[in-house]
């Protein structure tokens, strides 16, 4: 539907020029009805002057208070003429002359009024499109907040993801620390407990020269404290191996926390992907929807346009069309920007990841190397007892060895201490019999069972 662009005072400009017109045609009519009354007395000799129509300057419109005003003169003019007391009855050609005159002037007014009307047409066909390059500017302000809002909302997720390793690191500083230190603690029980055996084995001898009831007693009471530091050990080792399969649960189940929590943020990008994608698609149909209820409009007063509004509205087309264009490169590459980010991060979290699931698998692998270690220095240990044989009249007396294996299981050396000869002889008889020892497969293992140290009692 074609709206009317008219204003009020194009309006009011209508009324005064016909107003001006309507005056004009009624001064002609008072000019034809003078020429045909009764001629009066005969007239002085007066001197007529015609005026070129032609040689006047086109007419002006003119609001209505002043179209009044012009006018008066005009009739003043005219009245002046026809009140002459001698009046000249005007030819056929100059009322023609005259009515030609009045008819372009009436003609040069109404051009004047359809071209001021043209320009308002124009000036508000400009205004539009600046509004509507206004609305365009807006929208582009809106992107340019939301992907500022979208950078800070990544910023953010990324100070917390090195907040959280911060905080992963120190937890494993501590954990370090607590075994360094549970190592400390236990490198001095086994100091205590070597001081305490060579204790032991000083009151010893110096029960042997004692009467034969306290060395019963003594004897006994030194198979009850051995029996507290076997159990004691064997409680170690147990904390040990508890330990060790502690360790590796927490590596386990933290290792599956941090994959869930990736999976949470790759889900939230993926969904933030798809709302800018919806939103190009909107922000898309919206354009295609105005182009065509602009191509709609266009149509229709295409008609009424001549050969200028043309040549603008296709200067205009191709200008939105550039900015259209440079408006969808800039989006690729805005997309190409933040895909390439997004690939950034997630190699980074990728490779931590990696580290992380490494670092768990090397402390697992130790522990693991660790337990396999002592376990095959405890059979070591039953091996070299089942094949001791030991002398007669050495019941109670202790002895140390210090063995020292190849890869392949045979004895490298061996330092026996006892304070017994037969029983060291024996013992180290026994560490060489019971050889090859069946060695670790694991490499780490196997490394760490080459050298150990076993204690013997005599019973």
């Amino acid at each position: 539907m074609k709206k009317d662009f008219k204003s009020p005072q194009q309006k009011e400009k209508a009324i005064a020029i016909g107003f001006t017109v309507a005056v004009h045609i009624v001064a002609i009519s008072g000019l034809l009805l003078l020429g045909l009354s009764r001629p009066p007395v005969p007239p002085k000799q007066i001197k007529a002057i015609l005026v070129n129509p032609e040689d006047l300057p086109p007419p002006e419109a003119i609001p209505l208070d002043e179209g009044a005003e012009n006018t008066a003169p005009e009739m003043t003019e005219i009245t002046e003429v026809a009140q002459s007391p001698e009046p000249q009855q005007p030819s056929a050609a100059d009322l023609a002359a005259i009515q030609q005159l009045a008819q372009q002037k009436a003609q040069a007014e109404a051009q004047a009024l359809q071209q001021k009307q043209h320009a308002a047409e124009q000036a508000k066909a400009q205004a539009e499109a600046q509004r509507k390059q206004a609305e365009a500017e807006q929208a582009r302000q809106q992107a340019l907040a939301k992907a500022k809002q979208a950078k800070n909302e990544a910023e953010r997720q990324k100070a917390q993801a090195e907040a959280k390793r911060q905080a992963e690191a120190a937890q494993k500083a501590k954990l370090e620390a607590a075994a360094a230190e549970q190592k400390r603690k236990a490198a001095a029980l086994e100091q205590q407990r070597k001081t305490a055996e060579r204790a032991k084995l000083e009151a010893a001898e110096k029960a042997k020269r004692e009467a034969a009831e306290k060395a019963k007693r003594e004897a006994a009471d030194k198979a009850k404290r051995e029996a507290a530091d076997k159990a004691k050990r064997d409680a170690a080792e147990k904390a040990k191996r508890d330990a060790a399969d502690k360790a590796k649960r927490d590596a386990a189940e933290k290792a599956k926390r941090e994959a869930a929590d990736k999976a949470k943020r790759d889900a939230a990008d993926k969904a933030k992907q798809d709302a800018a994608d919806k939103a190009k698609r909107d922000a898309a149909d919206k354009a295609k929807r105005d182009a065509a209820d602009k191509a709609k409009r266009e149509a229709a007063d295409k008609a009424k346009r001549d050969a200028a509004d043309k040549a603008k509205r296709e200067a205009a087309d191709k200008a939105k069309q550039d900015a259209a264009e440079k408006a969808k490169r800039d989006a690729a590459e805005k997309a190409k920007r933040e895909a390439a980010e997004k690939a950034k991060r997630d190699a980074a979290e990728k490779k931590r990841l990696a580290e992380i699931e490494k670092e768990a698998s090397a402390a697992n692998k130790a522990a693991e190397a660790k337990q396999i270690a002592n376990t095959a220095k405890r059979d070591f240990t039953n091996k070299i007892y089942a094949a001791w044989r030991m002398p007669s009249g050495a019941s109670g007396k202790k002895a140390s060895a210090s063995i020292t294996l190849s890869d392949s299981g045979q004895v490298l050396s061996v330092v026996v201490n006892s304070s017994d000869p037969d029983v060291k002889a024996s013992v180290e008889q026994a560490v060489r019999s019971a050889a090859p020892f069946p060695m670790p497969k694991d490499p780490t293992a196997r490394s760490q069972s080459r050298r150990f140290t076993a204690n013997f009692t005599a019973k």
